[in-house]
């Protein structure tokens, strides 16, 4: 089977093609770097040439509110007709629990992105994601207040990338769910008692300080906000060995 992984050299997308590679499939890891673009539409027609799946894990450069609205819209003007011309029968795309419950520019973003898939009338897949383990050093810096960092009290459940690359291969060369999978990671807890869990790992003196009013990315979020609401496929990976790989690997 013939996949392009749109994003195919990122964090999730290399892991992604490695493991469809593996699996036998013949993969084109799509990126600028390579000489496809989906903001550009460069080099979308020769990918997607006899391709049966397309993987779309792109990521804005920019979180800023215009531009992340807009880096989504253009790549999705450009992937469909793209897909529907190379007679492409699955699109997948990795998006995030809780855009449609969080109101902040890029969740707006990823809403519109989604919009465009379901109108785009190709078979796909949505699989959102809580947010990925690795983000926590960004996510603490984000409400960092001097030596202080402000986080709701919410549920989190945050990810590892090495869970998301394996469940994202497998929807792939699944049949469309025409629908949303969500996926998490194995543990739940407070928002505020992981990222200070975190800190703590790596020797950061920061303290955590749970902050009802405190924003995520600038929305307000609710208990539940940023947690699957029903059924979720969880991976296996929980913290303590996410941060003995991840410092393993250092």
């Amino acid at each position: 089977m013939k996949i392009v992984v749109i994003g195919g050299t990122g964090l999730i997308g290399s892991k992604t093609v490695a493991i469809l590679r593996q699996g036998g499939h013949e993969v084109v890891a799509a990126s600028p770097k390579n000489g496809v673009n989906s903001i550009t539409g460069e080099g979308l027609k020769e990918a997607m040439a006899g391709a049966q799946v397309v993987i779309d894990l792109t990521n804005s450069p920019s979180f800023e509110d215009r531009a992340v609205l807009e880096f989504f819209e253009a790549s999705g003007r450009n992937l469909f007709p793209a897909e529907a011309a190379a007679g492409v029968r699955h699109h997948v795309a990795l998006s995030i629990v809780g855009i449609d419950q969080t109101d902040n520019g890029y969740f707006r973003a990823k809403v519109a992105q989604e919009k465009l898939i379901k109108a785009s009338g190709i078979p796909y897949t949505i699989i959102r994601a809580t947010q990925f383990l690795e983000f926590l050093g960004g996510i603490a810096a984000s409400a960092a207040d001097g030596n202080t960092v402000r986080l709701p009290p919410v549920l989190f459940q945050p990810i590892a990338a090495d869970d998301i690359a394996p469940i994202v291969a497998d929807v792939a060369v699944a049949a469309p769910e025409n629908g949303i999978v969500e996926i998490a990671g194995p543990e739940r807890a407070p928002f505020n008692e992981i990222v200070a869990r975190y800190l703590k790992a790596i020797g950061d003196p920061r303290q955590v300080v749970r902050d009802p009013e405190a924003r995520y990315w600038g929305g307000r979020v609710e208990e539940r906000s940023l947690v699957p609401l029903g059924e979720a496929r969880l991976g296996r990976i929980g913290f303590d060995e996410w941060l003995r790989r991840s410092q393993a690997r250092v």
